[in-house]
């Protein structure tokens, strides 16, 4: 089992990578694979909308979007943690998942996913909801804790204070591997149910 931990923070001692600290052991300690990737220091271009990507099998720019995708291919399950900018994950991390996800051609069904935000105060929630989207509109399920995936904290350091968030992390990282392992014993046990409708696309604009 592996997992691909995305990490939006450009600090080099941030709250965000205590928390991934926090994920990183608990999936060791299950005998889970984890990378993390950190992209918030990295020149992230925005989507375009090209349609190269409709014709090929990565992203126009070859960065580490298309690195990242490759890796996403081979996990089992991926986490991305922010932190909150007006409300809003980080711009970098926005522009990463919308090129990751459009671009990378593979299903990504019945991967296992999970997202966690950070911030001083307020706007956790609704960067939280942006984050998840992602996940549930490619077929994948969400690993949740026992609140929302919150972590606080303003100056390096002072998430170490979040007890309830430290402890949801280390929580969510358990249920994502015991969602992973199930997941893989019932693709074996009951592949029929993989089989599903073709999609359709409705468009309300004719």
């Amino acid at each position: 089992m592996k997992v691909l931990i995305i990490n939006g923070s450009p600090r080099a001692k941030s709250n965000s990578k205590i928390l991934i600290g926090e994920l990183e052991k608990t999936f060791k300690a299950l005998d889970v694979e984890s990378e993390v990737i950190n992209i918030a220091n990295i020149d992230v271009r925005g989507c375009m909308a090209c349609g190269y990507c409709h014709e090929h099998d990565d992203c126009v720019f070859k960065d580490i979007v298309n690195e990242a995708s490759a890796k996403l291919k081979e996990a089992d399950g991926m986490i991305i943690v922010s932190p909150v900018y007006y409300a809003s994950p980080n711009g970098q991390v926005i522009s990463f998942l919308d090129r990751l996800f459009q671009s990378s051609r593979f299903s990504k069904k019945y991967k296992v996913g999970a997202a966690f935000v950070i911030a001083r105060r307020g706007g956790t929630t609704a960067s939280f909801d942006v984050l998840n989207k992602y996940f549930t509109i490619s077929g994948m399920p969400v690993a949740s804790g026992d609140y929302w995936n919150n972590g606080f904290g303003r100056m390096p350091g002072e998430i170490e204070q979040d007890k309830e968030g430290l402890r949801n992390a280390r929580v969510v990282a358990q249920r994502m591997t015991f969602l992973m392992k199930a997941i893989k014993d019932a693709k074996e046990k009951y592949p029929d149910l993989l089989n599903e409708e073709e999609r359709v696309s409705t468009h309300f604009i004719r």
